[in-house]
């Protein structure tokens, strides 16, 4: 447990290295404490369908967020505290019970303050069999010092790249730092992954970086310029999915640009240059995705 605690006592896990001891119960930016929070740990469908396949992917929903966007969709668990606190040896053996359902991978979802307490459990559950790839599902804004320590842990990483403009990422995340490490985080995910592989009989994918895109309204421009670096700098070494299942919450329903979903003549654009400038590796979202039935239910499930 020794890294465990030298990384709480002082956390400088991510980008907002706000230094919190949160070994001794003190809050981070993140909103949590060295204790473990999980809301929800399930078979998942909703995931790209190299990772959900048919079975479902086994998702471990943490609570807390190092980002904190006023548009949050996983509002209850990023700011509201929705979770049971958890040990290390319980999150191994949620790891394992997920494969004991047939998931195809373990996908840890907003995993960035858990880091040093994840690698642990993984231990646990690796000596116990675990066997399946592991995702990590993140927002994109990380320490590359951080993504060094789970080389060897981590197949799949699945971050978000949210922002190419500065006042954008500081005006919706309070992070006008976001592009510049998502930068780094996404080139050093590549540096450990490789290529992405997939597995040919089933159309899982097996090690690789899928990049998410979420086409927010009225920011067209913004979604052309992530996709433009992602397919310059990566070409067809990464999968890139366009996501257009925004969805208006709450708490920005009185926005003037967040309180209304993306039409479909936003998504075609976006789509439509993808194609383009040659963009061939990758996902789509088709039909009505902008619903929260695609938000879990943050009930305790599996926990």
């Amino acid at each position: 447990m020794g890294k465990v605690d030298a990384c709480m006592s002082a956390c400088i896990l991510c980008p907002r290295m706000c230094r919190a001891n949160r070994l001794a119960g003190v809050f981070g930016y993140c909103g949590e404490t060295a204790e473990v929070v999980v809301a929800r740990a399930a078979l998942h469908m909703w995931e790209e369908e190299c990772i959900s396949g048919e079975k479902g992917s086994g998702t471990v929903f943490f609570s807390g967020c190092n980002m904190r966007c006023i548009f949050c969709q996983n509002y209850r668990i990023s700011r509201d505290k929705a979770g049971k606190v958890i040990t290390l040896e319980r999150l191994a053996e949620i790891f394992l019970k997920l494969k004991g359902q047939g998931a195809h991978n373990i996908n840890l979802v907003t995993p960035t303050h858990y880091v040093p307490q994840i690698i642990e459990a993984l231990k646990l559950a690796k000596n116990e069999g675990l066997g399946l790839p592991v995702v990590y599902n993140t927002s994109g804004y990380e320490r590359v010092e951080t993504l060094r320590m789970l080389r060897g842990y981590v197949d799949i990483y699945l971050p978000d790249f949210k922002y190419m403009d500065e006042g954008l990422a500081g005006e919706y995340s309070h992070a006008p730092d976001y592009p510049m490490y998502a930068k780094q985080a996404l080139e050093e995910m590549v540096s450990q992954t490789g290529a992405f592989q997939m597995d040919e009989e089933t159309g899982l994918l097996k090690k690789g970086v899928v990049v998410r895109h979420l086409v927010l309204p009225g920011k067209v421009r913004n979604s052309k310029e992530v996709i433009s670096y992602l397919h310059e700098t990566y070409g067809n070494r990464i999968l890139i999915s366009i996501m257009k299942q925004y969805t208006p919450m709450p708490q920005v329903e009185n926005h003037s640009l967040l309180g209304r979903r993306v039409t479909k003549r936003e998504y075609s654009k976006v789509v439509d240059y993808a194609l383009e400038i040659g963009v061939e590796c990758g996902f789509v979202q088709e039909g009505e995705a902008a619903r929260e039935s695609f938000i879990p239910e943050f009930d305790g499930k599996g926990v």
